[in-house]
């Protein structure tokens, strides 16, 4: 059976336009000149997509957008925007939009456009009523992160994962591509620090031979390398910022030009970004371009830390052990004591379930082989001292920060731009910094 898809745009020749191209591609279409004409014809028809014009007689393509996400989730719906309008796209993309293609029209992205949205209406009609893997937990944030992955593997929106290190920011990023149609396509991380400066762009777009000193044959870059899947850019925020200028562009015309090329490259790719700091912050800082963090944090996802949830530790515990057990090739796991448990349960882990992995695995090698006990977890006694529910590490930081500041209000008599000048930041971001610590000056 053909798949039918609705489009709805006030602009006759947009509508013929958009019709004769699925037509070719083997979709049968209905059309609708407004808001109300949609409406009726999804209360009589049902759609295996929806591509929309913004700006409609009587009213937005979001508000379609919306009613569609309440009325018939499982049907994608495309935007079409004005040529630049970025802050629309964004907009369509936060109600619930599938994707957006921006006027005038390039048939070859709406014929790819199409074809993702159908995949993606034809995962979500197979995976309905599974629950999203991989989140071990019980408490209420993990519930709610399963649940936001399911619902953001449905959309092409980029997103932003805030969380601290070793919090599974990268698992996330990799379960909603897996959940996704784009699952099909490669999944490809890379850690934006790690990378010399020098190199960044040719690592992230290619480079053609002889572009450079060096350059003895064409290279595939990070986002060719992503074609049709995700590109993961974790601690995104510590791109250079004339990297972050190329970026913005890239995610702006979905096109790179490789170093050393005369022609752009379109390219289709999803960005999923992570850092472990707060890129508002940095904005603040003057370290991050305010207009690529708003194109990047379309969605910001937070990942809990493992102190917020120690009720989830035993069950933690117990999935690391019995993986760790296979990887060498024990029969079984060890158990943990009474007091190991209870240890594991007070310490405040500040690097979180990665640290969890590295006290166990360490356990693992000085156990007796069948139980674990408090002396085989080695836990730094202070740490472990420290009750559940203390201050973590970024709360005794604030506290510093707090105490410095106060000092240098004083000593410049509460002028803020003096105080910034002794402090070594600027104003905006001193400004930042009071509000965020909650500094009633």
């Amino acid at each position: 059976m053909k798949a039918a898809v609705l489009i709805v745009d006030d602009e006759a020749d947009i509508r013929e336009l958009v019709e004769i191209t699925l037509s070719r591609m083997g979709l049968t279409t209905e059309a609708a000149g407004s808001l109300a004409e949609a409406h009726d014809r999804l209360a009589c028809h049902s759609f295996d997509l929806c591509i929309t014009d913004m700006r409609l007689p009587d009213g937005s393509g979001i508000d379609l957008v919306r009613h569609i996400g309440e009325h018939c989730a499982d049907t994608p719906v495309a935007v079409i925007t004005a040529y630049g309008s970025a802050q629309a796209a964004v907009e369509s993309l936060k109600a619930g939009a599938f994707d957006f293609v921006s006027k005038p029209v390039d048939l070859q992205v709406l014929r790819k456009l199409v074809r993702s949205a159908l995949d993606l209406r034809g995962a979500a009609v197979e995976s309905r009523g599974t629950e999203p893997t991989g989140l071990l937990g019980q408490h209420p944030s993990i519930d709610h992160l399963r649940q936001l992955v399911g619902r953001l593997a449905r959309s092409q929106a980029p997103v932003h994962i805030a969380g601290e290190s070793g919090t599974g920011k990268e698992l996330v990023a990799r379960m909603i591509h897996a959940q996704s149609p784009r699952a099909v396509g490669a999944f490809v991380p890379v850690n934006c620090g790690a990378i010399p400066s020098e190199l960044m762009e040719s690592e992230f777009f290619g480079h053609l031979k002889g572009a450079f000193t060096g350059a003895i044959k064409d290279k595939t870059g990070l986002f060719q390398a992503a074609e049709g899947g995700t590109l993961f850019l974790d601690e995104v925020a510590d791109l250079p910022l004339h990297m972050q200028v190329k970026l913005l562009r890239a995610l702006q015309e979905r096109a790179i030009r490789p170093v050393g090329s005369d022609s752009e490259q379109p390219v289709n790719v999803r960005v999923i970004s992570a850092t472990h700091e707060s890129l508002e912050g940095c904005v603040a800082d003057g370290r991050f371009r305010q207009d690529l963090y708003y194109r990047l944090n379309v969605i910001e996802v937070r990942t809990p830390p493992l102190r917020d949830r120690s009720g989830d530790i035993p069950l933690l515990t117990h999935h690391i052990l019995e993986r760790l057990a296979r990887t060498n090739g024990w029969p079984r796991p060890p158990t943990l004591d009474d007091a190991a448990l209870a240890r594991l349960v007070a310490y405040p882990f500040p690097g979180n379930v990665r640290e969890l992995e590295n006290i166990l695995e360490r356990a693992l090698t000085l156990c007796d082989g069948r139980r674990i006990t408090a002396t085989d977890l080695q836990l730094r006694e202070t740490a472990a001292l420290t009750p559940a529910g203390a201050p973590a590490l970024d709360s005794q930081m604030d506290a510093v920060e707090r105490q410095a500041i106060l000092e240098a209000l004083e000593k410049a008599r509460f002028n803020k731009t003096r105080a910034a000048e002794l402090l070594g930041m600027s104003f905006r971001s001193l400004r930042y910094r009071i509000k965020k610590l909650g500094l009633d000056v």
